[in-house]
């Protein structure tokens, strides 16, 4: 099993310039190599269909790979480097050789990605060349690290080809019996920080797919986005949000208005560089922490199976499409509108929560399951009916059953049916939806018994 731990570093002022040394050099190698493979890619290809009948051709060389780029390290090391377009010098010695090998994966991945793809066969996009604000990690291999707890909140560390300890702050003990694989060290706006990796081989492998989920194990989650709401259960419960971008944003829109008004390349335009770059980080942290809490707080309600969204968030946020009139002006088309809600979305980050709610749930032994939400908002929980057929309708009393039904409730209620398979099936016919296959009957007693504990939502888990 592989866990994480990251602590703060506090690094003396040489060991600081040491390190800002090291991120140059493996910046400048990530950007050579990244270089010589778009040279290679230009050079040794050309369409069929576009050949011309007479062309010069280029001398042709091997495609670089991990190997070959990493076999150049050593006639590297032998002399320094000259940057062409500044004129500084660069020592590839001063660095581990691990941590440049481990630069010449990651272009060795990004490539691939670039032309392959990935296992499922996705492309990703042209890789970028780094600069200084983009290139800010480093992988430092397990066999160069010397781990050394001298007092009770404090770590002391040792690196290869770097001087001295370096003081770590422990905020948290480190487990026992994991063996350290490797570390991160990352450069954020407010400094150094250490990400240490270990792993214990005696500790398996958790399987998700051996947890069969039923009505009693499962819970469905809804992303409600509405007001003060984040989330809302299966089990009756709504969760609040935090919004932490919208809280800042005007101190932010305040401090990027004065940066901009400063001369670049200036100390004061550095200054309040430095301090937007911290009021989002700020925002980017009490984000993870309300997604961390969310999902524990999940988790100790003791379910096994939490079913959730598949929601396609690229498309969620997406600019709405131009409208044009007969003489080419340019209709309203509702973006106004459309730009707060993609906001919105964007500052929830559910993408990031699923991730951490699927880490939290794996280590509690539970397991996650990713639905379609087709439909789930709008039909009805306990029949085969169409009530919520508009976003303004937020709630709908039922005469016969004498309850009110929440709609993002049973919106959470219908995610895990689909989870469980119990959804009916529903299609389009004549452009009015039609349920053609029903599984309702089989749940609509555990629905309204569900519905009928409360009226209202009751206060979040782990509240007053």
């Amino acid at each position: 099993m592989l866990l994480n731990y990251q602590y703060r570093v506090y690094p003396n002022t040489n060991q600081k310039l040491e390190l800002n040394y090291w991120l140059r050099i493996c910046q400048y190698w990530y950007n050579k190599q990244l270089g010589d493979r778009f040279d290679w890619w230009e050079n040794n290809r050309n369409n069929i269909n576009a050949c011309p009948l007479i062309c010069p051709l280029p001398q042709l060389r091997d495609n670089p790979s991990y190997y070959s780029q990493k076999k150049q390290l050593p006639s590297i090391k032998e002399d320094l480097i000259k940057v062409f377009h500044s004129g500084e010098l660069l020592d590839f010695s001063h660095v581990p050789s691990q941590t440049l090998q481990d630069v010449c994966k990651r272009v060795d991945l990004a490539f691939g990605r670039f032309i392959k793809g990935d296992s499922n066969g996705n492309r990703s996009g042209k890789p970028r060349f780094k600069n200084a604000a983009r290139y800010r990690t480093m992988r430092i291999d397990g066999q160069a690290i010397t781990i050394e707890q001298v007092e009770k909140n404090w770590l002391f560390v040792s690196f290869s080809k770097l001087k001295g300890w370096i003081k770590i702050r422990l905020h948290r003990p480190l487990p026992e019996g994991f063996t350290l694989k490797n570390a991160l060290l990352t450069l954020k706006s407010d400094g150094w920080y250490l990400t240490i990796c270990l792993e214990d081989p005696n500790v398996p492998e958790f399987t998700p797919d051996e947890i069969v989920p039923t009505w009693e194990n499962t819970i469905g989650l809804d992303a409600v986005l509405h007001e003060d709401d984040y989330l809302a259960t299966s089990e009756n419960t709504k969760l609040p949000a935090l919004k932490s971008f919208r809280k800042l944003e005007k101190l932010l829109a305040k401090v990027s208005r004065r940066k901009s008004a400063k001369n670049k390349g200036s100390r004061a335009r550095r200054k309040l560089a430095k301090r937007e770059a911290r009021e989002h980080q700020r925002v980017a942290r009490a984000r993870k922490d309300h997604a961390f809490k969310t999902a524990h707080s999940l988790v100790r309600t003791g379910k096994k199976v939490f079913v959730h969204e598949d929601l396609n968030l690229k498309a969620l946020s997406k600019r709405n499409k131009a409208k044009q009139d007969e003489d080419g002006s340019y209709l309203p088309n509702g973006q106004s509108a459309k730009s707060g809600l993609n906001k919105s979305w964007n500052d929830a980050a559910f993408g990031q929560f699923f991730i951490i709610l699927e880490y939290i749930a794996g280590k509690a032994g539970a397991r996650t399951m990713a639905v379609k939400p087709a439909y789930t908002s709008q039909l009805l929980a306990y029949r085969d009916q169409f009530i919520f057929t508009d976003c303004n309708i937020r709630e709908y009393w039922d005469e016969y059953e004498l309850l009110i039904v929440d709609r993002d409730i049973n919106a959470g209620i219908n995610i895990k049916r689909v989870g469980l398979g119990l959804f009916p099936t529903i299609k389009r016919r004549r452009g009015n939806l039609v349920v053609t296959q029903s599984t309702t009957n089989s749940t609509s007693k555990e629905v309204l018994e569900t519905l009928k504990i409360c009226q209202k939502p009751t206060p979040p888990f782990g509240s007053v």
